[in-house]
């Protein structure tokens, strides 16, 4: 992908599941990757598994100091910092009966830290240009039942999306969303049984491609609005979710067939 190798990135939530992915994916492009976890010892195995342009950084994202240290072991160890993924994430979500606590414990995790991470990052990444790619999700566009944090908080981060690009573009410095769908990674696992097959086929009816997304074709949205390819998009949404979007209450089957006993050829009046 062009323009991403030498460039210095941090993925947040970057040892597991779909950042696991994103770090590698950006290694395996040319760049310095900065794995940024709270488990240490997992993003310290993956560093080590990719060599000297990996580095692991403890980091609780909600923690000032930790991204302050985050950002100063990005710079002592690589010299500059050109790319933020802001791909951390809070499940935490009973719906309409999710208490204070867990509501700031989402809106902290999932936009307030990615904010102040780039804001604190801003002018190394102003000497690039650099760029922002939030990890946004079907979920901030769809009301979904009984979820209510999560989706407030993926809203959310499709708007901060837009405030970044609007003010970080005089600086040289742009900020995309990329919107995911259902894809395949620890928590689908889990809920699932660990059993792809099966999340495949539920997926299958919300998703015109008939399947769950794949963490390799998120990483790959990533990596383009990073590139050059990419060097004139900011403020945008790039949605790697399927055609569950474009699919919409009446889902892919022929509806109007229900009305007119067989036939989808009679269109409302």
């Amino acid at each position: 992908m062009k323009g991403i190798a030498g460039e210095t990135v941090i993925v947040t939530g970057g040892a597991a599941s779909i950042g696991k992915v994103l770090t590698e994916r950006f290694h395996a492009e040319g760049a310095n990757v900065v794995i940024a976890a709270r488990t240490h010892a997992a993003a310290q195995e993956l560093a080590e598994r990719l060599g000297q342009r990996a580095l692991a950084v403890e980091t609780d994202i909600r923690d000032d100091a930790a991204l302050e240290r985050l950002v100063n072991r990005t710079l002592e160890r690589f010299g500059g910092l050109d790319v933020i993924v802001n791909n951390a994430c809070s499940y935490v979500d009973e719906g309409a009966a999710s208490t204070r606590v867990q509501w700031l414990e989402t809106l902290d995790t999932n936009v307030v830290s990615g904010a102040l991470l780039v804001e604190m990052a801003r002018p190394h990444l102003a000497k690039g240009p650099g760029s922002v790619v939030n990890i946004a999700s079907i979920s901030g566009l769809v009301a979904q039942a009984g979820r209510w944090t999560y989706p407030v908080s993926k809203a959310a981060i499709l708007h901060l999306t837009r405030q970044q690009a609007l003010d970080y573009a005089p600086q040289g410095i742009r900020v995309n969303a990329l919107v995911a769908g259902w894809t395949w990674s620890d928590p689908i696992a889990g809920l699932s049984g660990d059993d792809r097959a099966k999340a495949d086929a539920v997926a299958g009816e919300f998703h015109l491609l008939g399947r769950l997304g794949r963490a390799e074709e998120v990483a790959d949205g990533a990596l383009f609005l990073c590139s050059d390819h990419a060097s004139f998009t900011t403020g945008s949404e790039l949605r790697v979710e399927g055609g569950y979007l474009a699919m919409g209450p009446e889902q892919a089957g022929p509806a109007i067939a229900k009305l007119t006993g067989g036939s989808s050829s009679v269109l409302p009046r």
